[in-house]
């Protein structure tokens, strides 16, 4: 279970290292200041890409919380089985799938199934660790 937490929290410091360069470049070019940072408020100049980096690395600190919380649990209740080590990966691979889609293409429906299909891995995981815990 180490294994994908890590690779989950390594993606947390892609998105933020690449929405930082984005932030960055906006400004050298000149689509915004460096003050329409200290509240977001670039208004409708902001250019599409720094919002959507900022949104995604926002994203990962919301369901995958509960992936780091039930990772936990697998860990400090030493339980391991084939689902949950499955189920994580599938997790953490549909996180890297949303997570490119939402910075590249952005395609709402694709960003939506990848979405899904890892919040419904959560479920599988927490469930997984409630039955073991019986």
């Amino acid at each position: 279970m180490i294994y994908p937490l890590f690779l989950m929290m390594l993606l947390t410091f892609i998105v933020g290292c690449i929405a930082v360069k984005v932030r960055f470049a906006s400004v050298k070019n000149g689509q915004m200041r460096a003050r329409d940072f200290k509240l977001m408020q670039g208004g409708d100049a902001t250019p599409e890409l720094v919002i959507k980096t900022t949104r995604n690395f926002n994203n990962l600190f919301e369901i995958p919380v509960l992936f780091y919380v039930v990772g936990c649990l697998f860990i400090s209740l030493n339980i391991q089985t084939d689902l949950s080590i499955i189920t994580a990966w599938l997790f953490v691979i549909s996180r890297y799938v949303h997570s490119f889609i939402h910075i590249s293409y952005n395609h709402v429906l694709h960003r939506l199934l990848a979405f899904w299909f890892g919040a419904i891995c959560i479920l599988v995981l927490w469930c997984d660790v409630l039955i073991q815990q019986m």
